[in-house]
């Protein structure tokens, strides 16, 4: 592990409320760690999902007043952030602004001009390529053997590949040894980069019902008795709608969709308040302790 890798840090707009167990199980696992964590002064929204859709120069600058904010800071390697969404704006709006015009667009609506943005990486990343598996495994103290997992990255944490530049864009692996390392079992999950229905929740609720349906189908035949995700948006479909897809399906689903990272943070033996838990819709208690009597009954 490099000394002291360190980042300026994007929370996102949902790291401060519907996926708040997510940004501080993050800056918990991160500390411990030893990656520094430098919130970016004065951070604002990055356009999330739909900016996009409506000017591409305005959304690269809702993105970009974020890049210019995070040059102010010194001794930074670049930007972390932990959602996929709001990194996909950042690096996309890196991306664009290496064209001068485009550039020169973006910057006349900013306070302060972008001088050369720097990379932005998934907290994911960081962990995977400043930590590493191996001195990962070297600080857990409460292994989390007998918990078979499903590693589900989601459609846009390495995709495009050309833009996103991490792991496989269709066989991503970096979560899976993590979780390896934390001495999970991870489980086959053909459908790791296979999209949940996004934030099709409100206009098309069917969809998100059949596609986080079936994610949580593939899971369980598999032998998953929890899944772990990267994505605020995807936590959410497959946790908090869980009983919707199981009232629409007639299943009877009961999988905890933990963020890697709350898994990570009770390997190393963390607070678990830090790790919001209890935040979690369907309760992993009885998860946690069937992979803890399995671990007692294989000894």
């Amino acid at each position: 592990m490099s000394s002291s890798p360190t980042y300026a840090y994007y929370p996102g707009c949902s790291g401060q409320g519907t996926s708040l167990e997510y940004e501080t199980s993050s800056r918990a696992v991160c500390e411990a760690l030893g990656v520094v964590l430098h919130d970016i002064p004065d951070w604002s929204c990055c356009g999330s999902t739909p900016a996009h859709t409506v000017d591409h120069v305005l959304s690269a600058a809702l993105s970009a007043r974020n890049l210019a904010q995070a040059e102010t800071l010194t001794g930074v390697e670049g930007i972390a952030t932990p959602c996929p969404s709001c990194l996909t704006n950042l690096k996309t709006a890196g991306r664009r602004m290496l064209d001068p015009q485009f550039k020169e667009r973006v910057n006349s609506l900013l306070d302060t001009p972008v001088k050369q943005p720097l990379p932005a990486k998934s907290v994911l990343q960081v962990l995977f390529e400043d930590v590493g598996p191996a001195a990962l495994k070297e600080r857990v103290v409460k292994p989390l053997a007998g918990l078979k997992v499903a590693p589900y990255y989601g459609c846009i944490l390495n995709r495009p590949p050309e833009v996103m530049e991490f792991d496989d864009c269709e066989n991503p692996i970096a979560m899976d040894r993590l979780l390896e390392a934390l001495g999970a079992e991870v489980v086959p999950f053909p459908l790791k980069v296979e999209c949940c229905g996004a934030s099709f929740g409100m206009p098309r609720k069917d969809m998100v019902m059949r596609l986080s349906g079936k994610l949580l189908d593939v899971a369980e035949d598999n032998g998953a008795m929890a899944m772990a995700t990267a994505c605020p948006l995807c936590q959410m479909n497959l946790d908090l709608r869980q009983s919707q897809i199981n009232a629409t399906s007639g299943k009877q689903h009961n999988m905890p969709v933990f963020y890697y990272t709350q898994l990570i943070g009770l390997a190393l033996g963390l607070d678990k308040r830090l790790l919001g838990l209890n935040k979690l819709c369907v309760n992993p208690k009885a998860a946690l302790q069937a992979a803890e009597q399995a671990t007692a009954g294989a000894a």
